[in-house]
């Protein structure tokens, strides 16, 4: 043991803020933690109130349509009433009281007149039967062959006849589907007005003496309504489904947008409190591997002065022992002052194919005793780029030993180099990829492989990759760890490929 000298850790963690409770945040989760998930949501709720409102368009014009249809066959009937009444009252009425004194259509002479005025009034009409009854409602003629001198009750509309109005009734049976009626059978509207005595040289009516019934077939029109809805509800369905598709297009991308956001505001958080962590820590280590190193030094000069001066077996075997766990334990605490130093980045122009180079050949003799192959594939043409050459080599090396160790039983280790271009806007990037035939890297590891001190071997001190992360994040690069397909594992570098620079520094 060995005495340490008291020290102070001093919180330099980085300060992170916190979302105030009454500040407006926006987060893709629901209060119970699940994804909202904005397109299911709004095109739903969209495609149903679109197809509410279609349905009830496709209604409100099929009713305007059949209104306006009554409305031009009422006054269709009306005017054929005015020119028919006109007609008996002049031709028939007024001549058979000035000839026989009084009308008794029990006459077969009085009927047939009547009939011949009426029909040839109507000839030629949109009219299919005309009925005339008289202020008690008793038939007292009809173009059809229906019993005379009954007495039928007409209810409502005869009643509005009576009193001078016109009133109109719909007959036959019609099938209704979202909106769209369709005739089944004939159709037929009945129109009740008024039949009044005629007043020469005057616009006004006289009494009311009688009603006129007339029936109209208008089937044919019922049937142009009902496709001129198959056309609207056609029309607007179509309309709808482009407008739909493009709603659902638009709110696709605008929850891609969100969840990208959403997704790196969630890393730029981790990368906060890992910062955070790592400042802790690193002072941490910064002062106990300082504190360590000098009697370390002290232990392993002292164990190898012991070695050289000792001539008994036994103890020279001890002395080594000591020298080499004192150096193990002295390159242990470099790598973590590595780890926690600060590293200053010297930039000069520099191709990473050489530097791989460099790292191959120091790792050769290992590969050849553990049986494994090295296959190189450089696309970049000797690339210059501006970055720290050593730092560099460094995290080249940890990615490599990584594995090498992961090949113990032999195998492959692939280096291969590209370069992907981007629009002008973007700077290309220079990839490094080192893949292994390995065991590969479970699944749960993933997560947790870049954090500091944690490792899956025995006699790791779980810093490699944490120093590589801090090396490639120091040239705006990125590093990715993945298990291949076919097995082993697959190490990614991205650095941008400051060209530029470059010519600019060798200018």
């Amino acid at each position: 043991m060995f005495p340490l000298k008291s020290w102070r850790l001093k919180n330099t963690a980085l300060p992170i803020k916190k979302p105030n409770e009454n500040e407006a945040t926006f987060s893709p989760h629901t209060a119970q933690g699940k994804p909202f998930r904005l397109v299911k949501y709004v095109a739903v709720s969209s495609l149903v109130v679109i197809l509410i409102s279609t349905v009830f368009l496709s209604g409100f014009l099929s009713h305007k349509a059949r209104k306006i249809l009554m409305q031009k066959s009422e006054q269709y009937a009306f005017l054929t009433a005015e020119n028919l009444n006109s007609q008996v009252f002049y031709q028939f009425t007024a001549v058979t009281l000035a000839v026989e004194g009084e009308i008794r259509l029990s006459r077969k002479e009085q009927y047939r007149r009547l009939d011949r005025v009426v029909r040839n009034a109507i000839h030629g009409l949109a009219v299919e039967s005309v009925n005339i009854y008289n202020t008690e409602g008793i038939l007292t003629y009809s173009t059809e062959d229906a019993p005379l001198g009954e007495k039928k009750d007409l209810g409502e509309p005869f009643q509005k006849a009576l009193s001078g109005e016109m009133f109109s009734v719909m007959e036959g049976r019609r099938l209704s589907f979202l909106g769209i009626s369709w005739p089944i059978g004939p159709q037929k509207m009945r129109t009740y007005l008024p039949m009044w005595v005629e007043l020469p040289l005057s616009w006004k009516r006289g009494r009311i003496i009688g009603v006129f019934e007339f029936t109209q077939d208008v089937t044919a029109d019922q049937a142009n309504i009902a496709r001129f809805q198959v056309i609207i509800f056609g029309s607007v369905a179509v309309f709808v489904g482009v407008l739909f598709a493009a709603l659902v297009t638009i709110l696709r991308r605008a929850e891609g947008i969100l969840e990208a956001r959403a997704r790196e505001r969630r890393k730029l958080e981790e990368e906060l409190h890992r910062a955070e962590r790592l400042a802790v820590l690193g002072e941490m280590i910064a002062g106990v591997s300082h504190e360590i190193k000098n009697p370390l030094g002290i232990i392993r000069s002292t164990a190898e002065l012991l070695e050289k001066r000792t001539e008994d077996p036994r103890r020279k075997k001890l002395a080594a022992i000591i020298t080499e766990e004192a150096t193990r334990l002295n390159n242990i605490v470099t790598e973590f002052l590595d780890f926690a130093r600060p590293k200053d980045l010297r930039l000069e122009p520099c191709c990473v194919e050489d530097i791989l180079e460099r790292n191959l050949m120091v790792l050769e003799a290992e590969c050849q005793k553990c049986n494994i192959r090295i296959e190189r594939d450089y696309q970049t043409g000797g690339a210059l780029t501006l970055a720290d050459a050593n730092l560099l080599y460094r995290a080249f090396m940890n990615l490599l030993v990584n594995a090498v160790q992961a090949m113990k039983s032999g195998g492959v280790l692939e280096i291969a180099t590209s370069l992907k271009s981007f629009d002008s806007r973007r700077e290309p990037i220079l990839e490094v990829r080192i893949n292994d035939t390995g065991p590969g890297i479970a699944a749960e590891v993933l997560p947790k492989i870049f954090n500091p001190f944690f490792t899956t071997r025995e006699k790791g001190t779980g810093l490699g990759l944490s120093i590589v992360l801090s090396i490639v994040q120091g040239h705006q690069g990125t590093v990715e760890l993945a298990p291949r397909p076919e097995g082993g594992t697959s190490a990614v570098v991205r650095l941008p490929l400051k060209a530029q620079d470059v010519s600019e520094v060798c200018a």
